[in-house]
């Protein structure tokens, strides 16, 4: 004859699961971000010019002026550049994925990159800007405009995931048509576009860092804060309203977040594809679909890629240097065919 155990033996005999994987996503985020740190330090230390350790911390603590400390110095603007640019476009990426329901979903399906650098070519040709931190604005603008647009578009406060992607789909062709005519017909609007369009975190310095840096700031607090709302849609527009999320608003700031973190990262830095698509799905892979992990682990790790990426172009190709955004294609070309040919990546 079986016994039952009392109820209050067999609650204690139930393991605790969920605190150990809460534990090791702990210790996991903490190690990502020695990670970061490791990687940061090598994009300060290797570079296209040759530096001892005692130049880097020299360069780093003991600033006196010398060629070396003007070397790490600019290498520093470059790594702070690239860790807030690839944590924006990460969590732009997960945070459109969440949006769209869309796995493969990445900043620029809703024609936010597009929207910049139309805004920058616009500003070259036309308005005769040649300087990166004379651009930036406009960059910043267009992507800004792009997003309002495909937000009106999308249908606004009606707006559905499936309206979003149309519209930003179309934008991006248009843009694209637009870009190409304007950069055929002015060959020097081409030659100053030409390393932007890449991507590339050569012309990194601390102008440019100080005028992108609120951008980025609101972008970071507003996504983190919709882990939650962003959790809730994910099961559904029906279930989402019966756990009492307020869909339009949550889309409409999901909207803003990925345009105020896009945005900001490809004025400063030129579209650098891959990142937000390859960083998030990785994630998701080890953390599962709460977006209350994703988004952290997503900060984390993407600045580890872009980062990565920097230092392996500027090594391969010395003393010369591959922009970040052609090695990250490289990088993430083959990784995209791999997450298109997984069955469960194309299921939404």
């Amino acid at each position: 004859m079986l016994v039952e155990s009392p109820p209050e033996q067999r609650a204690d005999t139930v393991p605790a699961h969920p605190n150990r994987r809460a534990l090791l996503r702990v210790l996991g985020l903490f190690l990502s971000a020695v990670i970061l740190v490791l990687v940061a330090l090598a994009s300060i230390a290797i570079g296209a010019k040759d530096l001892s350790l005692q130049q880097v911390w020299h360069g780093l603590f003991e600033y006196s002026g010398t060629y070396g400390d003007a070397v790490v110095a600019d290498r520093l603007s470059r790594t702070v550049l690239g860790a807030l640019a690839g944590a924006a476009l990460g969590l732009a990426g997960a945070v459109l994925q969440a949006l769209t329901r869309n796995p493969l979903a990445d900043p620029g399906l809703l024609g936010i990159n597009a929207g910049a650098s139309a805004a920058v070519v616009t500003a070259i040709t036309f308005f005769g800007v040649t300087s990166l931190s004379g651009y930036v604005w406009f960059a910043f603008c267009g992507a800004a405009a792009v997003g309002a647009l495909v937000w009106f578009l999308g249908g606004s406060r009606g707006a559905t995931p499936v309206r979003l992607v149309l519209a930003g789909t179309a934008i991006t062709a248009a843009l694209f048509g637009y870009l190409q005519a304007v950069m055929i017909l002015d060959e020097a609007a081409l030659g100053r576009m030409r390393f932007w369009t890449v991507g590339s975190l050569s012309s990194a310095n601390s102008s440019v860092i100080q005028q992108v840096l609120p951008f980025l700031l609101v972008g970071f607090v507003l996504a983190l804060l919709l882990a939650r709302p962003l959790n809730a849609m994910a099961m559904g527009d029906d279930t989402a309203k019966a756990l009492g999320a307020n869909l339009n608003r949550t889309r409409g700031l999901a909207m803003l977040a990925a345009t105020l973190l896009c945005g900001a990262a490809t004025a400063a830095c030129g579209p650098i594809a891959f990142i937000g698509l390859m960083v998030p799905h990785v994630v998701r892979s080890f953390t599962g679909p709460d977006m209350r992990w994703i988004l952290p682990y997503t900060a984390v790790l993407s600045p580890v890629l872009l980062l990565g990426a920097d230092v392996i172009g500027r090594v391969l190709t010395r003393p010369a240097e591959l922009q970040v955004g052609i090695v990250t294609a490289i990088i993430g070309g083959p990784v995209f065919i791999y997450l298109v040919r997984r069955r469960r990546t194309a299921q939404l």
